[in-house]
């Protein structure tokens, strides 16, 4: 099974919001595959259905597999219920902007509700890089790009920069 595409800005896709997932088909099982297989080759700990041309709201993400055997989580339908107000800036990186890091504040910690591969609705706690990664491909499905947390100033150059 080969890696998907992996859309780069300034593709229009990246800044649709997905649409709901409506049934767990097989489609949806072979996406969440690939999405993961995607995600892996291109070095990612996490990856958008939107960044591979499929405007559904999908997101996979495994923030262990670089260091120890891997723990991959498949999103489907994601909602963060909750947000901390304790907010800490990272520079973050994106499959889709590729050699720029974006300094973005997010909460450090979330509730998140997803169902999963099974049909089974999941609500957690993520913390930390977790909360992180989650909140960053949850942006991409609402349309959000890194760099849409910068200062209007700023933001507007990059685009115009196509960057």
């Amino acid at each position: 099974m080969d890696a998907l595409p992996i859309l780069i800005w300034p593709d229009a896709r990246l800044t649709q919001t997905a649409l709901p997932v409506m049934g767990l088909t097989e489609a949806i099982h072979d996406l969440a595959r690939k999405m993961l297989r995607t995600m892996y080759a291109a070095s990612g700990r996490g990856l958008a259905a939107p960044q591979v041309g499929v405007m559904q709201r999908v997101f996979v993400m495994d923030l262990t597999w670089k260091t120890d055997t891997g723990s991959p989580l498949v999103c489907i339908n994601p909602v963060i219920l909750w947000r901390s107000d304790v907010v800490a800036q990272m520079h973050e990186g994106c499959l889709s902007i590729p050699e720029q890091m974006i300094p973005v504040t997010r909460a450090q910690a979330i509730r998140l509700e997803w169902t999963d591969l099974t049909g089974a609705r999941q609500i957690k706690r993520l913390a930390g890089m977790a909360a992180i990664c989650a909140q960053h491909e949850i942006d991409h499905l609402d349309g959000i790009l890194t760099f849409d947390h910068l200062p209007s100033d700023e933001r507007n150059a990059r685009r115009a920069q196509n960057i």
